[in-house]
């Protein structure tokens, strides 16, 4: 999903692997992309998966784990903090 620029522009990726019937999320990766606030690590601002056999948070490059509770849980957390994000640097402010 592209991200107009007026609310500071990139774009949103999601992958969710659930298996079937319970639904139950087996693999899953979501990420913010904006070179214009990050140029390393592809472009990949905030992101969050569990690939590597564990689930971790990367910001502007560092990565460290992070406690999966559930994926809804996670993408709500992942929306409050892209935008929180986005927000600041449409505002001109330090990320």
């Amino acid at each position: 999903m592209e991200i107009p620029s007026r609310l500071g522009g990139g774009t949103l990726k999601e992958r969710v692997i659930r298996e079937l019937p319970s639904k139950k999320v087996i693999s899953y990766a979501l990420a913010y992309v904006n070179p214009l606030i990050f140029n390393g690590d592809n472009g990949r601002v905030l992101g969050y998966d569990n690939s590597h056999a564990y689930s971790h948070r990367h910001f502007m490059g560092s990565i460290v784990p992070d406690l999966f509770i559930s994926y809804e849980e996670l993408y709500e957390r992942f929306e409050r903090e892209w935008q929180e994000i986005a927000i600041k640097f449409v505002n001109g402010e330090e990320i």
